[in-house]
């Protein structure tokens, strides 16, 4: 009795920690490119604010009002840059901003729109009213977060849920395909 309870008490510290032991955890797909998106939008925040501010000292007009001012202009440049995190796990995808998290069941997605304009999004709805919007290209930079959306609308395809935007997903399959297997063509020196 003790041994079972020692394994099932190690198996839920890996869970914590991340590590294998528990298939939920194991399973979960975050964006890739996430901490790299939210270091740039740090620099070019941290870039406008010392650039303004040398500017403004150099022609000596900087005052602590104006030094407030510039540092308001860039935290609200970082708010404006700061990249959603995408995360993706079995039957579900979220959506975290900065103050804000979305998720949607894609076991049970009723509409996939894509919306074309300044910048792109891809709308998910689900049965149970939930609803996120996510940049396409970051499902184009991680195969396997459109793997996981792919899985599930798949299901709600199949069980009469999604009857709009099949083709949406079709096509961002279709690029990360053609993607692929252009990368797989040069490296092998096929072209």
């Amino acid at each position: 009795m003790g041994h079972h309870r020692t394994t099932r008490d190690a198996a839920r510290r890996g869970t914590a920690r991340g590590e294998g032991g528990y298939a939920g955890a194991a399973e979960t797909v975050t964006d890739r490119n996430w901490a790299a998106d939210v270091r740039a939008a740090i620099l070019c925040a941290l870039g406008l604010f010392v650039l303004i501010t040398l500017i403004d000292l150099a022609n000596g007009t900087l005052s602590l009002p104006r030094l407030a001012l510039w540092a308001g202009l860039s935290a609200l440049l970082y708010v404006v840059l700061h990249p959603a995190r995408v995360t993706a796990g079995p039957g579900w995808l979220a959506v975290q901003g900065l103050g804000r998290r979305r998720h949607v069941c894609t076991g049970l997605l009723t509409a996939v729109r894509h919306n074309d304009g300044v910048a792109a999004r891809l709308v998910l709805c689900d049965s149970l009213g939930n609803r996120v919007e996510l940049d396409p290209q970051i499902l184009v930079a991680n195969p396997l977060l459109l793997h996981r959306l792919d899985r599930g609308a798949r299901a709600a395809r199949d069980a009469g849920l999604l009857n709009t935007g099949c083709a949406e997903l079709r096509r961002l399959t279709a690029r990360i395909d053609g993607a692929a297997a252009r990368g797989v063509f040069e490296a092998s020196d096929l072209r």
